[in-house]
């Protein structure tokens, strides 16, 4: 397995021009492509329907390619919310051969991807037992299908979740079923938290055993170091993408991850590039979240005071400016929401860096 990241800049959640440049320079292509992640530029809450446009603007674009360029499936996960200085752009994420077992020629661990997708959620389900359970099984598909023997080897877990609406919350009521919540925002909290929780029960970080309904969005000190976990409407099933490294896997690419301690922590991002001197620095993905406490290193923070911008909102443009500034680049993934993704007030950072 050979896998590559590259990044692409959008004009609007509709823009394929950077994508069809790109194939044209070769450099990347369309048939080798496994996940697309993109940000961009509603407002990442409920209603941010520039998600579920991306994707569909994603889908006829590649649909139009050649037969013998067409890609077999490609998981996409649109995380909307580009507050800030945050730049709307499109990750490209491809791989080519299958996840092998042995040591490549150099004996160096390379970047190895694979993806993952739940059955389809009842509304009732989200938030729930149910949801965490369905993930942590495919977050254990994903983690084979990338060929990586070693959670300690899994730097990121990109997870794209469901949400409850409004039309969701009148079926459940129809059929006299209770949810976890009645209010559609808080509902993406519960399912980000579920699906985190999923990830983690996966990858040993938390025992499943002692998980119970009442820890999520309850008890912070059960979660992933490693999770990275987005709701959105578009979608009624979780789509898995597991970044990690591998022996088997071929190639420059490779991804290490950190976690800040909260939103300001620039630290966790500059310490994974004192790491790699001289390598190139290719994409940073990471959470963003406003301390739930309402403290940020003993300083009050009204992020989930305001009424006017959600706080998903506040923390993604905080800890954007901060990562920005530590890499130099304001065109990276940083998603909002991080119930159980980290430590309280904190987050899972990663970076994938290409070998000079």
């Amino acid at each position: 397995m050979k896998c590559s990241v590259i990044r692409i800049p959008a004009g609007a959640p509709n823009d394929m021009s950077g994508l069809q440049a790109a194939i044209e320079e070769g450099l990347f292509r369309p048939e080798e492509v496994a996940a697309v992640l993109g940000k961009t530029e509603g407002n990442g809450c409920v209603n941010d329907f520039t998600r579920g446009y991306a994707v569909m603007a994603l889908k006829a674009f590649f649909a139009g390619v050649s037969q013998e360029q067409r890609p077999a499936e490609i998981s996409y996960v649109m995380s909307g919310g580009t507050e800030g200085v945050l730049s709307p752009h499109f990750t490209v994420i491809s791989r080519s051969g299958q996840a092998e077992t042995g040591v490549n020629a150099d004996g160096l661990k390379s970047l190895a991807v694979g993806t993952a997708r739940t059955r389809i959620f009842r509304p009732e389900e989200l938030g729930r037992l149910s949801q965490v359970d369905a993930v942590a099984d495919a977050v254990a598909r994903a983690v084979l299908d990338a060929g990586i023997t070693s959670e300690a080897d899994v730097h990121f877990v990109q997870i794209k979740c469901p949400l409850l609406t409004a039309e969701q919350m009148y079926d459940a009521h129809s059929r006299q079923v209770s949810l976890v919540t009645e209010d559609t925002y808080k509902s993406m909290g519960y399912s980000r938290g579920a699906s985190a929780l999923g990830a983690a029960a996966a990858l040993g970080e938390v025992e499943r055993s002692a998980l119970t309904e009442a820890d999520i969005c309850v008890n912070w000190d059960k979660f992933s170091a490693v999770a990275s976990t987005s709701a959105g409407s578009e979608l009624a099933y979780c789509e898995v993408i597991v970044f990690g490294n591998s022996l088997s896997a071929e190639g420059p690419y490779h991804i290490d991850h950190a976690v800040m301690k909260d939103a300001i922590d620039g630290a966790a991002l500059q310490g994974l590039l004192d790491r790699y001197p001289g390598e190139e620095l290719v994409q940073v993905l990471a959470k963003a979240e406003a301390d739930p406490d309402g403290v940020i290193r003993g300083r009050r923070h009204i992020m989930l005071d305001d009424s006017d911008i959600n706080h998903t909102r506040h923390a993604r443009a905080v800890v954007g400016g901060v990562l920005a500034y530590v890499g130099g680049d304001p065109m990276i993934y940083v998603s909002g929401g991080g119930e159980h993704q980290g430590p309280k007030g904190g987050g899972p950072v990663a970076a994938v860096f290409r070998r000079r």
